[in-house]
């Protein structure tokens, strides 16, 4: 491997460390009785609301439609997700020290493969608590779900709920497009 292709895939590598101190995720809810909004962000390994409250408010808000409650402890993603950024960061950095390019497809491809699932597994995670509802929740609506969406906004009755990457999808991305800049220009090199 040449030493671009290596200081990349390390750049790559060191660069996710950062989704460690940054959200991955921002879910916001607007509603009538809370007009400055709740937001939600999901981190690597937890879920914090956007103010001390705020994740308590949107659970007592998603009560009244029979959602399920948010806790982050019970959510084996979170759990998991520290250890495959680990994974990654460990894999791109021995990539780089020993200059395999064998190593660097596999990180490029596996990365983007976690991520194609990870995508898969969030949206299935908001489906389950936008659908799966408690019959005996206060408010009914028959036909009517309450997902949020994977990424923009959405009227779910008199709120309107926002989901978007944060800083540490960001950070992913990057991560992920250095990775396959080195693949590439291995690829292509005579």
């Amino acid at each position: 491997m040449s030493w671009i292709s290596r200081g990349l895939i390390a750049l790559a590598s060191l660069i996710l460390i950062g989704v460690f101190f940054v959200p991955l995720w921002k879910i916001t809810l607007w509603a009538p009785q809370y007009p400055e909004g709740l937001s939600m962000y999901i981190w690597v390994n937890k879920i914090t609301g956007g103010n001390p409250h705020d994740l308590y408010n949107i659970n007592l808000l998603n009560h009244y439609i029979g959602m399920k409650p948010i806790k982050p402890e019970e959510i084996l993603e979170l759990k998991i997700m520290p250890f495959i950024f680990g994974f990654f960061i460990v894999l791109g950095l021995i990539t780089a020290i020993t200059g395999n390019k064998k190593l660097l497809y596999t990180w490029v491809i596996l990365f983007i493969i976690i991520g194609i699932i990870g995508i898969a597994d969030f949206y299935r995670w908001e489906y389950d608590y936008g659908h799966n509802l408690d019959p005996r929740a206060p408010i009914k609506i028959p036909g009517v779900a309450y997902q949020p969406p994977l990424i923009g906004c959405k009227k779910l009755l008199n709120m309107e709920a926002c989901s978007f990457p944060d800083k540490g999808a960001y950070i992913a991305v990057v991560s992920v497009l250095l990775g396959m800049i080195a693949a590439g220009i291995e690829k292509f090199r005579k």
